[in-house]
């Protein structure tokens, strides 16, 4: 059996996608036959294998591949009935577990929460930034100097002072942390002491 190429696999979830938001009314099945760039008659034939084989019917027969995806239409168009009339205003997670322990419908959270993306009921999340890599040091003095201001009681009394800091980035000397008007001598263990 020959494996599915992405492009046949992209494709398919295209349609899905499409396919899902007419059946959850989000478009008609006009729009959606403009979507995706065929005409009616073609779109109501989709329509008829969406229908009667479910997600099967989308991928391309040609490649004798089975969909990855073998949920029966019915239990597609009831997942988005139950989001839509009953669960609207749950997130996916919350919405999931009632699937599962008030509704006996066994399907996986990322099955569930794919179906709800591509009906276009629940907005995809952005996706996550890489991790960021602590970059290296400058390798001069005075090339990078940082700026940075925090707030806090750095005088044991009840008041509140801003403390602003200038420091180099490659010898992380400070070159100026004057706090509420006050200069500060600066120490190598880091406390201020007050130079007033």
């Amino acid at each position: 059996m020959k494996q599915m190429t992405p492009a046949a696999v992209e494709r398919a979830m295209k349609l899905q996608d499409v396919m899902l938001r007419a059946m959850a009314k989000r478009i008609t099945w006009y729009q959606a036959a403009e979507i995706l760039g065929i005409s009616g008659r073609q779109m109501l034939r989709w329509q008829t294998r969406f229908k009667h084989e479910g997600y099967e019917g989308l991928f391309d027969r040609r490649r004798g591949a089975p969909s990855p995806r073998r949920v029966p239409l019915a239990t597609v168009e009831e997942v988005l009935r139950l989001y839509q009339e009953e669960y609207f205003d749950f997130n996916v997670r919350h919405f999931h577990e009632k699937l599962v322990a008030e509704h006996d419908l066994k399907l996986s959270y990322t099955w569930v929460k794919l179906a709800l993306q591509g009906a276009g009921l629940v907005k995809p999340r952005r996706q996550r930034g890489k991790h960021r890599k602590r970059r290296p040091r400058r390798a001069l003095p005075g090339m990078l100097l940082h700026i940075d201001g925090s707030q806090h009681r750095w005088f044991c009394d009840d008041r509140w002072h801003d403390l602003i800091v200038i420091m180099d980035d490659a010898t992380s000397e400070v070159y100026y942390a004057p706090i509420g008007g006050r200069r500060i001598d600066w120490h190598s263990h880091g406390r201020p002491a007050r130079s007033d």
